[in-house]
């Protein structure tokens, strides 16, 4: 199910986003929706690095170094 959300931009981005749009022959719904996917893809991606970090740094792993001797 879709749903209508308005949004307002400042100019500048405004005219950005109208030149990309044209450039790549998009409409302004596929290409939001789009960012707003990758956006929502890499916050989630961030947040399990964060605390896949903190859960390696309470095991003493806090380099690239350890990470190895570990796997190896």
């Amino acid at each position: 199910m879709q749903a209508k959300l308005t949004i307002t931009l400042p100019q500048d981005i405004r005219s950005a986003l109208e030149n990309v749009l044209h450039e790549e022959d998009r409409t302004p719904n596929d290409l939001i929706g789009q960012a707003v996917a990758d956006y929502l893809f890499f916050r989630e991606l961030r947040l399990l690095r964060e605390r896949l970090t903190a859960k390696a740094q309470a095991k003493g792993i806090l380099t690239e170094q350890d990470v190895f001797e570990r796997v190896s």
